[in-house]
């Protein structure tokens, strides 16, 4: 509570400096510059980059196509706008001090007919979003991009509900099993959802998770109603990235208002099972300084029985100008969380009422505070450099009874009390600095992007697991006895190089090779767990080094204005993690040449738009993944038998990703009083199988070694389809969205029967219906509401084999929310 008061203090307090600054807060020597960017027809544009060439100074066009930028020192400058279709329009122009330049930009030739976009929006349409070929110091030319506006979007932004806030991603699987909203875990292409771990995770561009060489899992992710788009690059983005199969998933926050030197924003929300939100923020331009923080808390019982969560979010975000090519920021998160786990459930119990829990004592809690410095720098007209230091003060922490689901939580006849439960915490200390530039330069009468960059990362992760914790319900984070019986201290250097480099071959065709050079060193030390006597069981020190080259290229062919053809294949590499050095029995051996899971990503695409009609994106592709870690049974000559940790294979993921979006009524007219109807439809199939998995069994006392090959790849979906239609006339829009979701397996042997414990089996097809609705009003008000799983539907997306399980974990059933919210 403290906290949350000294942050509101601070808000506060650069309010009223904000409101006690003078009009005139300005220098004397500078001027502004205000105008309106406009097509041949003369008709604005809106959400365009409009820059001063050679600065850092720059903005984005609002709906009305007008835009302003202040406090620019006097002199002459090249005024820039330009869009991923749009040809740069520039203009020459003086700026005089104290004085006011208007400025008219008209854009020459665009791709597709930006004019029919903007009244498209006012029709309700939402056409996807793409990245263009470079911005902020990275390309994506011959990429898989995708961007996420959640300000375009009718959904459950209060809890993070991930299927409506990523619906027009085809291929994205979500793990639905929390229903605070707390953790978005999300995948594509046949990988595990897991925390989002096969993705690289960052916020404005840096790392979030615990350790993407050791631990990648993401346990926090910003409150959606704070974050501006979400841009998500799918496996090609590992050159730029790091070396992960699943792409790049970068939550992009608010900024403050360029335009006012204060503006406040509030949204209080109510819903099902008790649950209260409030999300407050303040950010304003005071002179060269913007600013931007927020407070989000919120809170509820939950829909299962024992899942009540509270939640608090805090951020701050500096950005100063010191001259016109020199900015530098600072930013921090902090999230306070607490959740109690219902744990899972077994088959009997989920068809009996998927609402029950068993543990009434299982809690988990993940403090995270994420420091961010960052500075950015126009060392010339054509280079742009850009420098982000970050850091990561973390904990995972969790308190139950964690024994199999079908073996009760009850008191102990003997003792008259529960038993005592298990306490595991991780405390995480990282940091990382990332350097990246970009720079064009002519070469044969064409206009090339290079793209460099360099990392360094250093992180630590404490892991004390297996304490033995009391035997009450609260959440605690007391021993009862001393120590942890597993105690690993983990340390991970890391230093990379990449450089990308598009060639503009053509007016049509550009060609983007790449490379990343990595070197990784892990090392590891400490206690696996302690034997019968009470003695320790030591790891002994272990260091590993690894350097490996990752390469890649892609290429894109703007055939007309509806069409444009990218492919790219792209080298992927996952290093061993921590979780499978450090097996569950200390009876299990590590293979002594365990080896890292490499291989790559493929796609071949098409995509564009037709006027104001229809917007698509439709692709193959192919993921290979090889040398998987797993464990096989083994037999010593002495006879007696162990598990070894060990590379036992390889899988492939091929299937086709595909976007359509459709305005009917604005096909027949420009002007319609009832209002605007848009369909949409983002399908997605998906063949996921193991191309070599052996297995080895003891029978009879001896090892049988059968293959798995052709198996279908666990928690691999057969198909993801999302199909929605929205409904808007003048202030009011209105989303009726289907998400239909194939069957998959919870393991690699494909088990259908679950067995009495739940971890593994079918993990049956779903279909869930949401509705949610936007009415804004006063210029300065919205009312928000809508209902999730509209037909109440019982279902789940994942088993567990531990915590937050084991067994069934079910997606929430029918729940409503209610909002209302007004910026100022």
């Amino acid at each position: 509570m403290r906290l949350i008061t000294y942050c509101l203090m601070v808000l506060l307090f650069a309010s009223s400096v904000a409101i006690a600054l003078p009009p005139d807060y300005d220098s004397p020597d500078k001027g502004k510059v205000r105008g309106v960017v406009v097509d041949a027809q003369g008709h604005p544009i809106g959400g365009i980059s409009v820059m001063l060439k050679g600065t850092l100074r720059g903005t984005i066009t609002l709906e009305d196509g007008s835009f302003e930028i202040l406090g620019i020192p006097a002199g002459d400058y090249i005024l820039s706008a330009s869009a991923v279709h749009l040809k740069i329009a520039e203009q020459r122009i003086s700026i005089k001090a104290q004085q006011v330049t208007e400025v008219k930009l008209i854009a020459e030739e665009l791709l597709i007919q930006l004019d029919e976009i903007i009244i498209t929006g006012a029709r309700g349409t939402r056409p996807s979003e793409r990245l263009p070929e470079v911005e902020d110091a990275a390309i994506f030319a011959g990429k898989k991009t995708e961007v996420v506006r959640l300000d375009r979007l009718d959904a459950n932004l209060i809890t993070n509900n991930a299927r409506q806030v990523f619906a027009k991603v085809p291929g994205i699987s979500i793990w639905e099993n929390d229903g605070s909203g707390v953790q978005v875990g999300v995948a594509s292409r046949g990988l595990s959802p897991n925390r989002s771990w096969e993705f690289n995770v960052r916020q404005n561009g840096y790392d979030i998770s615990a350790d993407i060489f050791g631990y990648p899992e993401a346990y926090y992710n910003p409150p959606m109603e704070a974050v501006e788009r979400i841009q998500i690059v799918r496996g090609a983005s590992s050159l730029q990235y790091g070396p992960q199969f699943g792409g790049l998933l970068n939550y992009v926050l608010k900024r403050g208002d360029a335009y006012r030197k204060i503006s406040v924003e509030t949204q209080q929300s109510v819903g099902s099972f008790g649950m209260l939100s409030t999300f407050n923020a303040v950010g304003g331009t005071v002179g060269k300084l913007n600013y931007y923080g927020y407070v989000h808390h919120r809170q509820a019982d939950g829909w299962r029985q024992n899942s009540a969560y509270n939640i608090t979010n805090l951020h701050l975000n500096l950005n100063y100008a010191i001259t016109n090519k020199l900015n530098i920021g600072f930013e921090i998160s902090r999230l306070f969380y607490k959740n109690q786990q219902p744990g899972g459930l077994t088959d009997a119990q989920f068809a009996q009422d998927a609402r029950q829990s068993s543990r009434a004592r299982n809690w988990f809690s993940t403090p995270w505070t994420v420091p961010a410095v960052t500075a950015d720098y126009q060392v010339t007209e054509k280079w742009k450099s850009s420098l982000k230091v970050f850091g990561l003060i973390a904990e995972r922490n969790s308190i139950g009874y964690v024994r199999a689901i079908n073996i009760a939580d009850t008191i102990n006849a003997q003792t008259g009390q529960f038993n005592p439960r298990q306490l595991d915490r991780d405390l995480y200390r990282n940091w990382g600095a990332e350097w990246r530039n970009i720079v064009g330069y002519q070469l044969l009468g064409k206009e090339h992007s290079l793209a460099v960059g360099l990392r360094y990362f250093k992180g630590f992760t404490r892991r004390k697991q297996n304490g033995r914790a009391d035997t009450g319900s609260d959440f605690n984070l007391n021993l009862q006895e001393s120590g942890y019986p597993r105690d690993l201290e983990f340390f991970t250097n890391n230093t990379s190089f990449y450089a990308e480099n598009i060639f503009r071959l053509t007016s049509k065709w550009s060609v983007t090779p790449g490379v990343r050079y990595e070197i990784v060193k892990n090392t590891a030390q400490g206690q696996f767990g302690r034997a019968a006597n009470g003695a320790a069981i030591a790891m002994p020190y272990t260091e590993t080094h690894r350097h490996f080259l990752l390469a890649g290229i892609g290429t894109e062919v703007n055939f007309s204005e509806i069409a444009n053809l990218y492919a790219n294949i792209s080298q992927a590499y996952r290093p061993v993690l921590f979780s499978e050095i450090t097996p569950p029995a200390t009876t299990d051996v590590i293979d002594e040449n365990l080896r890292d899971a490499s291989g790559f990503n493929a796609d071949l695409g098409v995509r564009g738009s037709y006027k104001n009609l229809i917007t698509y994106d439709v692709s193959v592709f192919y993921l290979q993944y090889d040398n998987r870690i797993g464990t096989l049974n083994q037999i010593r000559a002495d006879g007696s038998r162990f598990q070894l940790r060990t590379n036992v294979g390889g899988s492939r993921s091929q299937g086709i990703e595909s976007y359509i979006e459709v305005a009917p009524v604005a096909a027949l007219t420009d002007r319609s009083k009832w209002g605007y109807i848009n369909l949409f439809a983002s399908l997605s199939w998906i063949d996921a199988q193991y191309t070599n998995l052996r297995i080895v069994n003891i029978v009879n006392n001896a090892l049988v070694e059968t293959n798995l090959k052709g198996n279908r790849v666990e928690n691999a979906p057969t198909y993801i389809h999302r199909i929605g239609a929205t409904y808007t006339n003048k202030g009011f829009s209105a989303t009726w969205q289907l998400s239909a979701v194939g069957e998959a397996f919870a393991d690699a042997n494909n088990t259908r029967v679950a067995p009495a414990t739940a971890v593994t089996g079918l993990i049956p097809a779903y279909r869930v219906m949401d509705i949610s609705a936007t009415w804004r009003f006063l210029q300065r008000y919205n009312l928000k509401a809508g209902i999730n799983n509209l037909t109440d539907e019982r279902y789940f997306t994942r088993r567990a084999g531990g915590y937050p399980g084991p067994g069934i974990l079910p997606g929430d059933g029918r729940n409503w929310y209610i909002s209302i919210g007004a910026r100022f």
